[in-house]
């Protein structure tokens, strides 16, 4: 009797609050109403949801189950500064997912953060080092010697994936968590929009943490990598979708996106190495294959070491997107055994210390399962 009076429990909700839930969800009415028949009228208040079908709605909608109470739809800000500077990048109110992926690492950072503490860690001394004054080209240098990135090693590295995946083992070395993933946490029915972001920094100066959407393509999450490697250097947490046609009017943004790209392709280099007699369509898979970057990566620096003008960049730009829109595989990253990825997508470093701290009972093994997002892992 007591569970059938639960189940008749009728919860009064606010009309706009529930519009903002199933806005907030990217969702339409209509669509739900196979699950939820009577959505129609509780948004009418005609009627009214029992305390069960609101638990459901609220997991269907990913919205915390409080916020289904309340009088007025909450305010639920970005919780970092958005530098994000691509056409149609700022919805109206970020994605439940991106919202939970950036809570998630929030959580993550500060238990790493607090570990490196107990055991007496040093804070990094080139996080905040820099001013967005300061010669971006210098700064370049200075990142690849903090991070050993070299180069001409690149070169040797057969694959964009293998030279990517080198590239977030220095990063990782040198005391940055990296985690890179294509959806929130290890659910692989909450994808992440590229189109939405491509990345954020949180800095900190003794665990700052990059994040790299996994759903991105491998040369485009390369780019994206250095350009939070500058905002590292820079002392300044941000969500960006870096990208290479037109500098962003942002002033931090624009000084990240030389940083990165003197980093992947130093112009010195470039100029020596540049041959003006190929097709240009040639020549650019010819050096995005040395320097393992997109091919617009590689106009871009064409561009800026002057060897073309405006309009043919302009112009091949274009046709050198629509091709890659149309060609280049998007590799999430994520795929094979689950427990080999697991590192990639919450840090090697980060999983390392957790699981360790665990085994050594300094965690509690139902904390380090929550922030792995797995229900448990061999002793």
């Amino acid at each position: 009797m007591g569970k059938n009076r639960g189940q008749s429990v009728r919860i009064a909700i606010n009309p706009a609050v529930l519009t903002w839930a199933i806005e907030r969800a990217g969702k339409q009415t209509e669509s739900l109403k196979k699950t939820f028949p009577k959505i129609e009228a509780w948004a009418t208040r005609e009627a009214q949801p029992t305390l069960k079908q609101l638990e459901h709605l609220a997991n269907v909608l990913r919205v915390p189950l409080g916020f289904l109470f309340l009088d007025t739809p909450p305010d639920e800000p970005l919780p970092l500064q958005d530098f994000r500077t691509k056409p149609g990048a700022r919805p109206s109110r970020p994605s439940p997912e991106l919202l939970d992926t950036i809570y998630l690492c929030q959580q993550r950072q500060e238990w790493f953060r607090n570990y490196l503490l107990s055991i007496g860690e040093s804070p990094l001394p080139f996080v905040g080092k820099a001013k967005v004054y300061d010669d971006p080209l210098a700064i370049a240098v200075e990142i690849r010697a903090a991070v050993n990135f070299d180069v001409e090693e690149r070169r040797t590295i057969a694959t964009w994936m293998q030279a990517f995946s080198r590239f977030v083992e220095q990063v990782e070395e040198a005391g940055i968590l990296v985690m890179v993933n294509g959806v929130v946490n290890n659910n692989t029915h909450r994808t992440l929009d590229p189109e939405e972001f491509r990345g954020f920094a949180l800095v900190d100066e003794l665990a700052p943490l990059i994040f790299i959407n996994g759903a991105d393509t491998i040369s485009a999450k390369t780019f994206t990598l250095a350009h939070e490697l500058a905002h590292i250097w820079l002392g300044e947490s941000g969500i960006s979708d870096p990208q290479m046609f037109h500098l962003p009017n942002e002033g931090i943004e624009r000084w990240c996106n030389q940083v990165a790209a003197e980093m992947l392709v130093p112009l010195a280099m470039l100029r020596e190495i540049y041959d003006p007699h190929r097709e240009l369509s040639d020549e650019l898979s010819r050096l995005a294959r040395i320097f393992k970057v997109s091919t617009l990566v590689i106009l871009r620096r064409l561009f800026d070491a002057t060897f073309l003008d405006w309009d043919t960049y302009r112009q091949t730009y274009q046709e050198e997107s629509e091709r890659l829109r149309n060609d280049e595989q998007q590799t999430s990253g994520e795929g094979g055994n689950f427990y080999r990825s697991l590192s990639r997508r919450v840090s090697k470093r980060f999983a390392r210390a957790l699981i360790s701290s665990a085994l050594e009972g300094q965690t509690l093994f139902r904390d380090a399962y929550a922030l792995l997002g797995i229900h448990h892992f061999s002793r």
